[in-house]
């Protein structure tokens, strides 16, 4: 904005800016919760990449006629349900890490409401797919009592969040519908910190058993649910007549 001078060459109250000066401050916030972002959006990206290569291996094995064995016979008795779990998750994992870009968000509402509504859908088909193949495949081996209840545990919280994401921006509330849907996305995420508990569990203590490998995989899920509720609480307040921007009714 151009400095109002009068006639007389006398400046206006107040400090004024050059009129080549830039807010810097602004700037500088507004690159640093940029940078932040992007940060956000590449750990999630290799986080998610441990889960999707190995459902990239099953999707190849059924589509390939691999060979049948123990592990995998329940994947070729019924796969429909392996491959609607391991496409919708990949979507999900990759899609959802961009809805924490703010500039996205703020620039392109348009997308992120079509990419959000996309994301419910895919969601629930990770949840229910997930539930189902607890629920009605044989058990692999390794899976004892404790991990199947963390399975449905945490498969049911995955719908009831996202649904309660979708139900809050309905009703116009926006923090609530960010808090829902991030720990949606943290429990679908949880394939990737599971491959690190996992992995962190067998050098230090050697191969799990069945009982520590259940505690190790619901580790995987707390982290996410941990650091999903720590970013939670240091969200702003934002004005519920933000709503209509994101597609709330209010």
């Amino acid at each position: 904005m151009n400095a109002n001078v009068s006639d007389e060459g006398c400046a206006p109250n107040g400090p004024q800016r050059n009129e080549g000066e830039k807010p810097t401050s602004r700037k500088t916030s507004a690159s640093a919760k940029a940078g932040s972002a992007a940060w956000l959006i590449a750990a999630l990206l290799v986080l998610s990449a441990i889960p999707l290569a190995a459902g990239a291996f099953r999707l190849t094995q059924l589509a390939g006629g691999a060979a049948i064995t123990p592990a995998n016979a329940r994947f070729f008795a019924a796969p429909l349900p392996v491959v609607v779990h391991i496409v919708s998750a990949s979507v999900y994992a990759l899609l959802g890490a961009f809805q924490f870009a703010p500039r996205l968000r703020w620039r392109w509402p348009g997308w992120h409401r079509a990419a959000g509504r996309l994301l419910v859908g895919c969601g629930l088909l990770v949840g229910l797919s997930g539930l189902w193949m607890t629920l009605f495949y044989p058990g692999a081996n390794g899976t004892g009592g404790l991990l199947y209840a963390l399975r449905l545990l945490f498969g049911s919280a995955m719908v009831v969040s996202i649904v309660l994401g979708f139900t809050t921006i309905r009703h116009g509330d926006v923090r609530g519908h960010r808090a829902w849907m991030l720990r949606g996305y943290a429990i679908g995420l949880g394939a990737g910190t599971q491959a690190l508990t996992l992995m962190a569990g067998e050098l230090i203590a050697g191969p799990p058993s069945e009982r520590s490998r259940a505690l190790l995989m619901g580790a995987g899920w707390m982290i996410n649910l941990a650091v999903a509720e720590w970013i939670i609480r240091k969200q702003r307040p934002i004005p519920r007549s933000s709503a209509s921007f994101f597609g709330g009714n209010a």
